[in-house]
């Protein structure tokens, strides 16, 4: 049977609703690990009056044909005026930090412009700063910084694609070589190291010792305090580091922590980064009913009635790609629907098919032709059509958007994913286990990766037609670095979709039948040790792409792995509490008048019997 994917291993997602007091009252059941559908009910605060709109996550909102009311453009509960005074406002604080003497606030308000996911309305202003501070320092101040300033210095350059030498950290060192042992006292500083490792390139030791260094200090620190809360926090960051995490993953933690009053340009990010939210939320929300929609009106989970039938977990992997850009709304949806099919084509291979049929399937996909319909069983003939449907009309919206026809390289991508597929099949019919390089190899195509960032690519607007600089051939191997980690953390096999009844292997069985004798602890070790040097090559990868037309591309790609972390987080009932927090925070939490998040303290999807 196929290996399951990575894409295929998300959560279904709750509607929360709000009642007129802008507080959540959830009804509904642990949906996170079932298969089964939920009902919910949002209600909608539009000035004085209520608005009902009644949910059910992969019921009603799949057969909804129309869109609620309230979320109409003449209903927008975020004012735009005022969301729009809200960027200037901010945009002049910035400029004016820029002009000051003081270099440190500066990119101290960059940081909280980052890590409060606005960034998108500052690109300008933000690279106009860390060029100026990129040009004017030079390695021979670098000894008079502190361990924050530097660290914060050489992350937010990283980040922008500014290279600067590992080495300087060696100004840390004391006369052994190693990091200085005072270092240990300043715990922000630790925090902002450990922050700037995670923008190691491959063969940067020194990052590693710093990695190393910083962490184990750092939970030091906090076993030395009785403070659970800071605990607790510490900790959701060493787990969660920026660079790895979806900015709006940790901006409440950001928000509650970092920002303690310490400059007048706090309240101002709050209040932005709260209407931001509150635009987000409304735009997130139509789109997921227009996938749910177009999902229902393709009438494919009537035919396929054991795959998986859940719109909202597909919308996720798009919605977390694409966050960086709220105005990418046709992408997300265009995006989700490549992504069902992967979804819908790993239930056939693992669900349905028999060998014969399934290398039928994969030649038909090979063909691309609707004649290849009559050599296909009944089950699969909807799903076949549908998938050629749905590509060929993606790829004519991309040529008219763009100019460029992306078909042979979308069905390509297809015909891979089929072909990966098929040869996971054969593995596991006849029992016997490949090596594990041979395994991570196919692994890597049959983990989704490849379909979605093509098709996530073309839909950027990239590609050769208009004289575009950036060909897909240069983001070979970014894609690559993508599909490993996903494929190297589904196979840690820490968290199996209770509702995937295929046979899987995985990349640790593999190399265990390689190391006979190896313990599984040492396996699972190597596979996280993969995992972080690739981590490192993605990193690379993204300097070497280092052009502006593939900013927005670059982006994605990092979301898609940052996505993994969230995807594995679960805890001893094997539940996705930061998922459901992220999701819960993205869609469905509303905010204050002040910008304050609100957050029940309750569990809102404890099962109900």
């Amino acid at each position: 049977m196929a290996s399951c994917i990575s894409f295929s291993r998300l959560f279904l997602l709750p509607c929360r609703p709000l009642d007129t007091r802008t507080e959540f009252a959830v009804k509904t059941r642990n949906i996170f690990m079932s298969n089964e559908p939920f009902r919910a009910t949002t209600y909608v605060c539009t000035g004085a009056k209520v608005q009902k709109w009644s949910n059910n996550a992969d019921q009603d909102m799949a057969t909804s044909t129309e869109l609620p009311h309230n979320l109409s453009g003449h209903t927008v509960a975020c004012n735009r005026d005022e969301l729009v005074g809200g960027i200037e406002d901010v945009k002049q604080l910035l400029l004016s930090k820029a002009n000051l003497d003081d270099p440190i606030e500066s990119l101290v308000m960059v940081d909280a412009i980052e890590r409060l996911g606005i960034s998108s309305y500052f690109q300008q202003e933000i690279e106009t700063i860390l060029r100026q501070q990129y040009i004017a320092t030079t390695p021979s101040v670098y000894g008079s910084y502190t361990l924050h300033h530097f660290s914060l210095f050489f992350r937010l350059l990283r980040q922008h694609g500014h290279y600067i030498s590992a080495d300087v950290f060696n100004n840390f060192k004391d006369k052994d070589g190693s990091l200085r042992k005072e270092l240990g006292q300043d715990m922000r500083g630790l925090m902002e190291l450990y922050e700037a490792a995670q923008l190691s390139l491959p063969g940067e030791y020194i990052l590693d010792e710093a990695a190393a260094f910083s962490s184990k200090l750092i939970l030091h620190g906090c076993s030395m305090t009785h403070h659970n809360c800071s605990t607790i926090m510490v900790t959701n960051r060493l787990r969660h580091p920026h660079h790895k995490s979806i900015a709006k993953l940790t901006e409440k933690d950001f928000l509650l922590e970092d920002l303690k009053g310490m400059y007048e340009w706090e309240i101002p990010l709050r209040e932005l980064a709260a209407m931001d939210l509150r635009k987000g939320q409304l735009v997130y929300q139509e789109e997921l009913l227009q996938v749910s929609k177009w999902w229902n009106e393709l009438g494919i989970a009537e035919n396929l009635q054991l795959a998986r039938n859940q719109p909202l977990k597909w919308y996720t992997w798009s919605m977390a790609a694409l966050v960086d850009d709220i105005s990418l709304s046709a992408q997300r949806v265009e995006l989700t629907k490549s992504i069902a099919f992967i979804y819908l084509i790993d239930d056939i291979f693992d669900l349905y098919g028999t060998l014969d049929e399934l290398t039928i399937f994969t030649e038909a996909v090979n063909k691309w032709d609707y004649a290849a319909m009559d050599t296909l069983p009944d089950y699969m003939k909807m799903c076949y059509r549908a998938l050629l449907d749905v590509t060929n009309e993606i790829g004519h919206k991309i040529y008219k958007k763009h100019g460029n026809d992306p078909i042979d390289s979308l069905k390509t991508t297809w015909a891979s994913l089929c072909n990966a597929f098929l040869v996971e099949a054969k593995w596991f019919a006849c029992g016997d286990l490949p090596s594990a390089e041979e395994y991570l190899e196919n692994g890597k195509v049959s983990s989704g990766v490849d379909v979605a960032m093509v098709h996530m690519f073309f839909l950027l607007g990239l590609g050769e037609a208009n004289g575009g600089v950036i060909h897909l051939k240069d983001t070979s191997k970014l894609i690559s670095s993508v599909a490993t980690i996903l494929r190297l953390w589904d196979d840690l096999g820490s968290a199996k979709d209770e509702h995937q009844h295929g046979k899987d292997g995985s990349y640790i069985e593999c190399y265990m039948k390689d190391h006979l004798g190896l313990p599984l602890a040492q396996a699972r070790e190597h596979v996280v040790d993969m995992i972080a040097n690739e981590w490192k090559s993605l990193n690379k990868e993204c300097f070497c792409l280092n052009h502006p037309e593939a900013s927005s591309f670059k982006r994605a790609s990092l979301n898609l792995a940052r996505m993994v972390s969230l995807m594995y987080s679960y805890d001893d009932n094997h539940q996705l509490p930061v998922l459901e927090e992220y999701v819960k925070f993205m869609l469905f939490n509303e905010t204050t008048k002040d910008s304050t998040i609100i957050y029940r303290k309750e569990n809102l999807f404890n099962s109900i019997p």
